[in-house]
């Protein structure tokens, strides 16, 4: 396992919503298991709304615990690191950048903030900060002395990785890092996290419903419905070549400028339903259009298709 950057055992969440007298058992998250190499790479995960991408992504920061399952990082068990110790080595970047600092404070204290943390207290100087600006395409004069509100959300987004590159993360988890941007900064936010993964060594893993930014930037993909991988595998193949039915309609939901002027084709979608999180049977059940009997009664298996892996009945 010392070779494995993550790795996920069975990992379950589990929340309770309803009154005091009913109450309904919400798996966020089931069952999940993962593996990812000791390597500087990109992990994506993708799915809709409500998949369980943020959720196993607080899983992985430790802001939540599992209700069953283990996690491992770098060969240890996730509970096992210190807070600080898990600090230096994973690293969050949220979705809205504005949300990361407070209004009322300058940016750069959350420099001195984030030095203080990689470096056991000890002076460091200003070239640290600079570097990690440098990074993001900014400069120490760009920053000192500023408010939140004197930066575009691109500077205040670029600013927030900065932060977390300072203190030399291992790893980086990115949830939704580039949906209120713009098209241009979008681009310029992807190519910086391969950037980090070329030539600082920092895996990423990135969290989006967008499948054009997972094409263009992942090296491998997690297809996440309801608190479930679907499937795994190379970005490519997965993106370009699905085989569990969602992953083809999520496909299909991508518009095709090449088709521009051909009606849209029309898939009815039934209504989702507390079913879709329950445990009895496969998630997607509901709206798939090869559902089979089997898929309503039992939890399919993951089937291995060459290097992907897909969690189908049809394949078993």
């Amino acid at each position: 396992m010392s070779d494995l950057l993550l790795a996920l055992r069975g990992i379950t969440k589990v929340f309770q919503v309803g009154t005091l007298f009913s109450k309904v058992r919400i798996y966020a998250v089931q069952d999940v298991t993962l593996e990812i190499e000791r390597k500087p790479i990109v992990f994506t995960l993708v799915g809709e709304s409500g998949s369980g991408k943020t959720t196993l992504a607080n899983l992985l920061l430790s802001v939540i615990r599992p209700t069953e399952g283990s996690i491992f990082f770098l060969g240890k068990k996730l509970e096992s690191y210190r807070k600080l110790e898990l600090t230096r080595l994973i690293q969050p970047v949220f979705q809205n950048p504005y949300e990361t600092f407070n209004p009322l404070k300058k940016v750069e204290t959350y420099f001195w903030s984030m030095v203080k943390i990689a470096t056991n207290g000890t002076s460091t100087p200003e070239t640290l900060i600079e570097r990690a600006l440098n990074s993001v395409a900014l400069t120490w004069e760009e920053v000192r002395g500023k408010y939140p509100h004197e930066f575009s959300g691109g500077q205040l987004q670029r600013l927030s990785i900065a932060r977390a590159l300072m203190a030399n993360p291992v790893l980086l988890i990115a949830d939704e890092p580039v949906s209120m941007l713009d098209a241009s900064l979008r681009i310029f936010i992807l190519n910086l996290f391969r950037k980090l993964k070329e030539e600082r060594g920092v895996s990423v893993i990135y969290i989006t419903h967008d499948l054009a930014t997972a094409y263009y930037i992942s090296d491998r993909i997690g297809v996440m419905l309801r608190g479930s991988f679907v499937e795994t595998g190379p970005a490519e193949k997965v993106l370009l070549n699905p085989l569990h039915p969602y992953t083809v309609l999520l496909r299909e939901s991508v518009p095709n400028p090449y088709e521009a002027g051909k009606a849209p084709r029309v898939r009815k979608k039934q209504p989702l339903e507390v079913e879709e999180y329950s445990e009895v049977g496969c998630r997607f059940a509901l709206r798939c259009p090869q559902v089979k009997d089997i898929c309503k009664k039992e939890v399919p298996p993951d089937v291995p298709v060459g290097d992907v892996v897909v969690k189908c009945w049809l394949y078993k």
